[in-house]
C-alpha cells in the first residue's frame, strides 16, 4: 500500500514473478521446510543429542572409594573420589638405630631400648662390659692381707706381697677376715684384719694383724684411679655388723656398695659403673636386714671344698652354701701334712693351664663360669691370666 502525494491509497498486488506472496505461496513455503527436515538433514540434532548423552554418562557414574583396603571402601563406587581412609598400623616397636647393638629393622617406632657396645674396657676386657656380674670370672686372693709385706709371716702367712702388688697385677676380688685385737677389747677401734681361731682364748690377731682402715684407703685409692672395674670383697667377719659398717664409713667406700635382692638377676659391669655402685661385699654370717649391702655368702651363693691336700683331689662339688646361687667360689689352693697353707706346691695349683681345665670342668657341672678363683700364694702360677682365658671361653650362664 502507497499513500500518493494526493494522500490517496492504492494497493499493489503482486504480479507473477514478484516478492509477494498469497497464502497458496506460503503453503508452499511450509510444504518445502517439512520436506527438507524430514529427508534426515539431522547434523545439529545429533550434536545436540551427544552432549545430552555425554551429560547423562558423567552424571551417572557413582563416586566414592573403590579400595578395597581402606576403611571406607564403597562397593558400589565406580570412580575413586580419593576420600580413602585407612587404619593406621600397630606399631613395630623396637630399636630403629642401625648403629646399635640389638638394632630392629622391622621396628617403625623406638622404644628406647637401643644400647651400644662399650669402647673402654671393663675389668680389662670391653667384652666384660655388657656381662652380668655373675657370668664374670674375677681372680682373687685368699685371706689378701696375710702377707710377708704386712709384717705375717710364715706359717701365719698366705702371700709374700700385699694389697698394692696385688691390685697392680689385675686382682679385683678379695678375701678378708676381721677380728677384735684383743678379746678384752670389743670396740669399734679395735677392729683388725687377721686370720686364725677366736675360740682358743685369744685372738688370732696374736699372730699377726693388719690396720683395715690403712688397708681399705689403699683399696679406695685403687678403685678412684680404675673407675671401670668391679671389685668384690668377702669377708669372714668375726665383729659386730655395726662396727664393720662403721669402718666402711669412716674409709668412705660405703656409697659404693651394691645392695642386691636375692635371687634377681645381676646386672652387668657396666650396669654397676653407671650405677656407681662399684663394690660388692659378702660376709660369712648370717643375713642381717640392718646391713643389707653385707650379703651372706652361704645365701647369696657357694664355694667348693678349700685347702685340698693334692691337685687330683680338687672337684666343682658344692661344699657350703646354695648350689642354686649363680655366684661360686672356685677355691684352688693346697694345705700341706700340718693344715697350712702350702707354699711348696702353689706354682702347681697356681698353674694357668690347671686352672682353666679346672674351670671348664666346672662349667660343664653346673652350667656357669666360677665367679672366682682363690688362690694362696698368687705370686707363683698367673692366676689372673687365668681368669683372663676363663672369661674368654664362649660359654654364657645358662641361668
Amino acid at each position: 500500500m502507497d499513500i500518493d502525494t494526493d494522500g490517496q491509497t492504492h494497493t499493489h498486488h503482486l504480479e507473477s514473478g514478484g516478492v509477494n506472496m498469497g497464502s497458496q505461496g506460503q503453503s508452499f513455503a511450509f510444504l518445502v521446510l517439512f520436506l527438507f527436515l524430514l529427508s534426515g538433514c539431522t547434523y545439529f540434532e545429533e550434536e545436540v543429542v551427544e552432549e545430552v548423552e555425554e551429560v547423562e554418562d558423567v552424571t551417572s557414574l557413582v563416586k566414592g572409594c573403590t579400595d578395597p583396603e581402606a576403611t571406607n571402601h564403597d562397593p558400589e563406587a565406580e570412580e575413586d573420589d580419593g576420600t580413602c581412609e585407612y587404619e593406621e598400623p600397630e606399631p613395630v616397636l623396637g630399636c630403629t638405630d642401625p648403629d646399635a647393638e640389638n638394632y630392629n629393622e622391622s621396628a617403625t617406632q623406638d622404644d628406647g631400648s637401643c644400647w651400644y657396645k662399650e669402647t673402654v674396657p671393663c675389668n680389662g676386657m670391653v667384652d666384660l662390659c655388657h656381662r652380668t656380674y655373675d657370668q664374670v670370672t674375677f681372680p682373687e686372693t685368699h685371706n689378701s692381707f696375710s702377707t710377708h709385706e704386712d709384717n705375717i709371716f710364715y706359717p701365719a702367712s698366705n702371700h709374700r706381697t700385699g694389697f698394692q702388688a696385688q691390685w697392680d697385677a689385675g686382682m679385683r676380688a678379695f678375701m678378708l677376715d676381721t677380728h677384735y685385737l684383743t678379746t678384752t677389747d670389743q670396740s669399734a677401734s679395735a677392729v683388725r684384719f687377721c686370720h686364725g681361731d677366736s675360740d682358743r682364748g685369744f685372738s688370732p690377731c696374736t699372730y699377726g694383724a693388719v690396720d683395715p682402715w690403712e688397708w681399705l684407703n689403699k683399696l679406695k685409692s685403687g678403685m678412684n684411679g680404675e673407675d671401670r672395674d668391679i671389685v668384690t670383697l668377702l669377708i669372714e667377719n668375726h665383729v659386730d655388723g655395726g662396727h664393720l659398717k662403721d669402718l666402711f664409713d669412716d674409709v668412705g667406700l660405703s656409697d659404693w656398695m651394691y645392695v642386691h635382692e636375692l635371687n634377681a638377676e645381676w646386672p652387668t659391669l657396666i650396669d654397676l659403673i653407671n650405677m656407681d655402685k662399684r663394690l660388692i661385699v659378702f660376709w660369712e654370717q648370717s643375713s642381717d636386714s640392718a646391713h643389707p649391702y653385707f650379703h651372706d655368702f652361704l645365701t647369696f651363693g657357694w664355694t667348693t671344698n678349700y685347702a685340698e691336700e693334692s691337685t687330683e683331689s680338687m672337684d666343682c662339688d658344692p661344699l657350703r652354701g646354695d648350689s642354686n646361687q649363680v655366684v661360686f667360689h672356685m677355691n684352688n689352693w693346697l694345705k700341706n701334712q700340718a693344715g697350712l697353707s702350702d707354699p711348696t706346691r702353689s706354682a702347681e695349683a697356681n698353674d694357668v693351664g690347671f686352672m682353666v681345665d679346672r674351670a671348664i670342668e666346672c662349667i660343664e657341672q653346673h652350667g656357669k663360669r666360677p665367679t672366682f678363683i682363690a688362690v694362696d700364694w698368687w705370686e707363683d702360677g698367673d692366676v689372673v691370666e687365668a681368669a683372663r682365658r676363663v672369661n674368654l671361653l664362649e660359654h654364657q650362664s645358662s641361668s
